[in-house]
């Protein structure tokens, strides 16, 4: 009897033991190695109240926006000159990633976290943030997080995230960039690898843009990673070229137009917009 008596209390001590210790996690992106064919250098950073959703650039000066604002930035100084805050009960929600293109800053937007999704792209003069045009695209393919020109096309990403699962019946692995004319009529579509979405986590893809050598770069909703994507020859699936570790946490991003190798991007947690240099080793 005291012999079963002490494997008993052995068991229960063991079972307990192991209850209290937390379990593993997978590495985190940013403690993955540095890219063997890219490299990130922080330059420096600087605070701005609106630093919550993506960051845009100019010649002179950067957008940076949270859900129902915009700040106007001097790229040399910090120096905020200029804003633009939506009235309590305004019709939009959700501001997102924006890009600037012939002095009118293009940004998308979504209803989230409203089902059903809808989403449009929001369209502001660079000079006096004044709101002056929309695209309207209605129920698309999910939450529009960011888009892009390039070769005279729009593309756009749309975002699914785990918590809606329930209600939609879609998760990240059904987040698309999908690609337009510029009429906005759909010509093409791809999703996100395994190994991407994995990072996304129950989230999902936050920034996108073209950046240099022309690859398509994205990021996630927090991790500090930026990934380097390429469109496949063949299939619906893009293509994890790289990854690169950064010091910005996830979110959306831009790259400037006078220097491609300068990445503006954001820290929402601290509220910062960060200067970067990436470029090929």
């Amino acid at each position: 009897m005291r012999s079963l008596f002490a494997v008993v209390v052995f068991l229960s001590t063991a079972s307990f033991a192991a209850a209290a210790e937390p379990s593993k996690k997978s590495e985190p992106a940013e403690a993955q190695p540095p890219s063997e064919n890219w490299r990130h250098e922080e330059l420096r950073r600087f605070p701005a109240a609106e630093a919550k959703q993506g960051v845009a650039a100019d010649g002179e000066y950067l957008y940076v926006i949270s859900n129902t604002a915009i700040g106007k930035y001097r790229k040399t100084t910090g120096e905020r000159v200029g804003g633009w805050k939506q009235e309590k009960g305004g019709p939009l929600s959700h501001l997102n990633a924006g890009i600037v293109q012939d002095g009118k800053l293009y940004c998308a937007h979504s209803n989230f976290p409203t089902i059903p999704s809808t989403s449009s792209i929001e369209i502001f003069d660079t000079v006096t943030l004044q709101h002056v045009g929309n695209v309207s695209l209605g129920i698309a393919p999910g939450s529009l997080t960011w888009v892009d020109i390039r070769d005279d096309h729009w593309y756009a990403c749309f975002a699914h995230y785990s918590k809606d699962r329930p209600r939609t019946g879609r998760g990240p692995e059904s987040t698309e960039v999908v690609r337009y004319d510029r009429e906005w009529r759909r010509t093409a579509g791809w999703v996100f690898p395994p190994a991407v979405i994995e990072v996304f986590g129950g989230s999902s893809c936050s920034g996108g843009a073209f950046g240099p050598g022309g690859s398509l770069f994205v990021t996630g909703h927090d991790a500090k990673t930026l990934f380097v994507m390429e469109f496949p020859k063949a299939g619906a699936i893009l293509r994890l070229a790289d990854r690169i570790p950064i010091s910005a946490e996830g979110q959306a991003f831009c790259w400037d137009p006078k220097d491609p190798n300068v990445l503006y991007s954001l820290v929402r947690s601290t509220s910062e917009v960060v200067i970067s240099r990436v470029t090929k080793k």
